[in-house]
């Protein structure tokens, strides 16, 4: 082939991608809207690139408001210790103390000489990381709101990619309009519409995190690359941490791949049927070495990362494992002294979040109100109830399930819900995979299906539109929803 024949090629095979780009950078700008003209209220990641740039671990002062900052209190006591951590509201009685270090403590008033509040940026690192040369040119006047819309008009280039090599290794046999379909679900049909047309440190993490999902998919189809899938795993753990927890997938490939030759036929019914004799087979006749070199392939970028995350931790709060969010300077700090980050407690919550939470209709305007804690993905994305009955079942089946399970778990048992939202946006780490079994179940792209998908992105308009901007069409009376202690 010529070098213009390689030229024109390349252009064909970039021109159904780029128009999808454009298309979509052009629906996010145009819903952007006025939040163009600066940088969101809420742009933690501006502040941690620039805290990095200038080799500071906290703000260099006061954060600019007092939502979602990491507040460390630092106490000089008139014996002349020096000690940080924070008081607990709900624990002990008054001016109890914990610091950093886990020691429990009470300090009255009148045992302090100095008192200082340190702020902190407590969300994963990454996100600065990829702002940071912006950040240099523009410094705090960097608008992560444009950031966040470029970003995520990327994403549903990734997913075609993703839905396009399904099609390639024959697991998939939807056709480029099919996939086109699925893209224009995911694209506008789900929160990822109003998500990345926000900035704001939370949608800015959720957006950043689907992109790195959609490359540890494309990694981690066949277990071709075990690396480049663990470096998105690892990037994922620093900027949304469930990312790590969808490591089924790579996981399943890398065995798949090395079944041996005689078990090839094995493979596809293992996996989708999970027959005892057969698990126990493939077992056996795995070709161990190859499995063994390349987990710890995929291992070890993941484990460099999180030691990296781990030292930073250290360095800010004396723990390796705490990332800031026991400190939250937020209206549920007690809720968290009380319950802890991850608890039972907040189980049924987040299980209605999930599933059932529906617009409250009146007769009079504005006739539609949603709650603060958003909309049960269900009706956001009506089209994902498909995954739940799918006409046949391939080798990725479970893997694919498996990778939405665990970290969805986490979400059902963490202390937030995802307050404040238009619909769920924690599906947003494993939205991928709900897409992808929707390629692979099987059931027909007809007209209900693209009814739903419609319905969809009828409904993800709106929020994108409406969402913090128009505030009628939203409540918080009794501010939580759910009952909360």
């Amino acid at each position: 082939m010529t070098s213009p024949e390689i030229k024109k090629s390349l252009l064909a095979k970039a021109k159904l991608p780029l128009i999808i780009y454009c298309v979509c950078l052009a629906a996010y700008l145009g819903t952007a809207g006025g939040r163009l003209k600066g940088p969101s209220s809420d742009n933690h990641f501006v502040h941690l690139a620039d805290n990095i740039l200038h080799g500071r671990l906290s703000l260099k002062g006061n954060p600019p408001h007092q939502n979602d900052w990491a507040r460390v209190v630092e106490i000089t006591l008139k014996d002349g210790r020096k000690v940080r951590g924070s008081f607990r509201k709900t624990t002990g009685g008054p001016h109890r103390f914990r610091t950093t270090r886990g020691e429990k403590m009470v300090i009255p008033p009148e045992n302090i000489r100095q008192r200082k509040d340190v702020y902190y940026v407590s969300f994963p690192w990454f996100p600065a990381i990829a702002m940071l040369p912006f950040v240099a040119i523009w410094g705090m006047k960097f608008n992560d709101v444009i950031f966040t819309v470029a970003w995520g008009a990327f994403n549903p280039v990734l997913v075609f990619f993703v839905l396009r090599r399904l099609s390639a290794l024959k697991y998939s046999q939807r056709s480029v309009r099919d996939d086109l379909w699925l893209v224009l679900l995911f694209a506008l049909g789900s929160v990822h519409y109003s998500s990345a047309v926000m900035g704001q440190v939370w949608y800015t993490a959720h957006i950043v995190g689907v992109g790195l999902t959609c490359l540890y998919v494309l990694a981690a189809l066949e277990g071709r690359h075990p690396f480049l899938a663990g470096l998105c795993l690892g990037l994922g753990f620093v900027t949304r941490t469930p990312i790590p927890f969808s490591f089924p997938l790579v996981v399943g490939e890398i065995f798949r791949r090395h079944l041996r030759a005689a078990d090839v036929t094995l493979g596809p019914a293992l996996v989708a049927d999970w027959w005892w004799p057969q698990l126990r087979q493939a077992w056996q006749r795995i070709e161990w070495k190859p499995v063994i070199r390349d987990g710890f392939i995929l291992a070890v970028p993941v484990f460099a990362i999180a030691g990296l995350a781990f030292t930073f931790n250290y360095m800010r709060f004396d723990s390796p494992t705490e990332f800031g969010h026991n400190y939250l300077n937020v209206l549920w700090a007690e809720r968290i002294q009380k319950w802890g980050l991850f608890n039972y407690h907040f189980l049924s919550r987040n299980l209605a979040v999930l599933l059932t939470l529906l617009p409250r209709i009146s007769a009079k305007s504005p006739y539609m109100r949603i709650h603060w804690h958003g909309l049960g993905l269900f009706f956001t994305t009506p089209l994902f109830l498909y995954v739940l009955w799918p006409k046949k079942k391939t080798p990725l089946h479970p893997w694919l399930h498996l990778s939405i399970l665990f970290p969805m778990i986490l979400h059902l048992f963490y202390q937030n819900s995802g307050w404040v939202q238009f619909g769920y946006r924690f599906s947003l780490d494993y939205t991928i995979f709900l897409v992808m079994l929707l390629a692979l179940g099987g059931r027909k792209m007809g007209k209900w299906a693209k009814t739903l998908i419609i319905f969809g992105v009828a409904v993800n308009t709106f929020g994108a539109i409406t969402f913090n901007r128009y505030r009628s069409f939203y409540w918080n009376e009794g501010q939580y929803f759910f009952p909360d202690n």
